[in-house]
């Protein structure tokens, strides 16, 4: 199923096909080095895959969004969707083979647009590595704002649209 496209991407369901292209950049020490518990092992990798091809876009359940390119639907990243308790949350990951072609870019800000239209009264946050300075200007280009290191995730956090109360619980906790 197609969630959303853009002019060169589509957000869709992960599919069977994409498995051999997940692995591979899942596995390339360029995509993996700020990448904290993804699945690497092929088999437990098709496994997990397969049993999200039918996630659905929603506050209900986390979902695993697959981005492709328009043109050919060959798989060029992730993204994972996860909503909690009045927050929704994103992980993503992008081929190697597409970095700086502002793809991240595109997918996740048609993909956080389309979600915050749906679930205004919701919170975005973002969490990434410390030392991961692409995904850090990626959130900002987004408009997230940083709001420091929370310790108890071992991340930087990044927040947009944040309830009052939210922003003041996330101050006490990165002290």
């Amino acid at each position: 199923m197609t969630f959303l496209e853009t002019k060169r991407l589509r957000l869709r369901n992960i599919d069977e096909k994409d498995i051999d292209e997940m692995f591979d950049y899942r596995n390339n020490q360029i995509c993996a080095k700020y990448q904290r518990k993804q699945e690497k092992n092929y088999e437990k990798l098709a496994e997990w895959a397969t049993s999200k091809t039918c996630d659905t876009l929603n506050v209900e359940t986390s979902a695993l969004i697959a981005v492709a390119l328009k043109e050919t639907d060959s798989l060029i990243g992730e993204i994972t969707v996860m909503p909690n308790d009045g927050t929704i949350s994103f992980g993503y990951t992008f081929s190697y083979k597409v970095h700086r072609k502002g793809y991240a870019f595109e997918a996740l800000s048609t993909l956080i647009d389309y979600l915050h239209s749906h679930y205004p009264e919701w919170d975005y946050v973002c969490f990434t590595d410390v030392d991961n300075i692409p995904s850090k200007a990626l959130l900002k280009k987004l408009g997230y704002t940083d709001l420091g290191y929370l310790y108890s995730k071992d991340s930087q956090i990044f927040g947009k649209w944040l309830r009052p109360d939210t922003i003041e619980e996330i101050a006490q906790a990165v002290r």
